[in-house]
């Protein structure tokens, strides 16, 4: 797939109900984005890979989205490559690097697709390849990351997140966003809200019986300390992400050990969210 011709497919996948228009729902985000949130994106980095700083190192950014953890990585004195196959998100992304790097030659900023293994084969080697929430959405999912083997340098981490495997109800859900990406504009918010309503009352009448109503809200209202990001914006992506694949944690450290990779970090969801990876590579 030349990457050219994959991002000139983009428009016509969103208006045929096939993908999900991620960079629409970044625009948005980006109108809460402040320093709080940006912090906690480097926090969240820091963390997960387990370093004090990325000065010297070369980072990549596979599918950008909002451009808030490239920025994150620019932050930790990284050198950074992002790309994504969303038009918009490209433009969220050089959004960020306008307001925050501008003109700085230590972050470029590029359309391209993942399932292109001649377009990641020419952008070399990287110490961090991050990809968190993306590979899932691709429509091809086991050639995603197989694709981005070459693109870890020896020695280096690949910290992917992936959507948990739970078995009816992922089938379930693939279901529900499909019929999200195929309604007309005009309707898709209002079907959010109503998937939404049902979800957020279950799990309320749930901390109701444990007698904790409190944390319900405090769990909404903190949200972003995690990683930075927004409740509701995360809402939306998980009901509309579209493609949609799973898989479980053990298909993932099978794939990556016989490839060489030693896993580090393993933070599994329990339920529909995503499983989080880092792996290292071995010499």
């Amino acid at each position: 797939m030349k990457t050219m011709d994959a991002i000139g497919n983009h428009s016509q996948e969103v208006a045929h109900g096939d993908r999900f228009s991620f960079g629409q729902n970044w625009a948005h985000f980006l109108n809460v984005l402040n320093e709080e949130r940006i912090k906690q994106a480097v926090d969240s980095l820091k963390a997960r890979l387990e370093i004090d700083d990325l000065r010297n190192k070369a980072f990549l950014d596979i599918g950008s989205g909002s451009g808030l953890f490239s920025l994150a990585a620019l932050r930790l004195g990284a050198k950074v490559h992002s790309f994504d196959y969303d038009p918009e998100s490209v433009g969220c992304t050089k959004e960020l690097k306008a307001r925050y790097f501008c003109n700085d030659d230590n972050w470029k900023i590029e359309a391209g697709s993942v399932l292109d293994k001649a377009f990641l084969r020419s952008l070399g080697k990287f110490d961090v390849v991050y990809s968190w929430g993306v590979l899932h959405h691709t429509g091809d999912l086991w050639t995603a990351l197989e694709n981005i083997t070459e693109n870890v340098a020896p020695h280096g981490k690949l910290f992917i997140s992936l959507y948990n495997d739970q078995g009816g109800a992922s089938k379930r859900w693939h279901t529900v966003k499909k019929i999200y990406n195929r309604l007309p504009p005009y309707l898709k918010l209002s079907f959010a809200v109503l998937v939404c309503i049902p979800m957020e009352l279950r799990s309320l009448a749930i901390h109701v019986v444990r007698r904790e109503p409190q944390v319900y809200f405090r769990n909404i209202a903190n949200y972003s300390k995690d990683r930075g990001m927004s409740w509701w914006h995360d809402k939306v992506d998980w009901i509309g992400g579209f493609p949609f694949e799973v898989s479980r944690p053990e298909q993932i450290f099978d794939f990556y050990k016989v490839r060489g990779y030693t896993l580090k970090i393993l933070k599994t969801s329990g339920g529909l969210a995503c499983n989080e990876f880092v792996f290292q590579r071995n010499d």
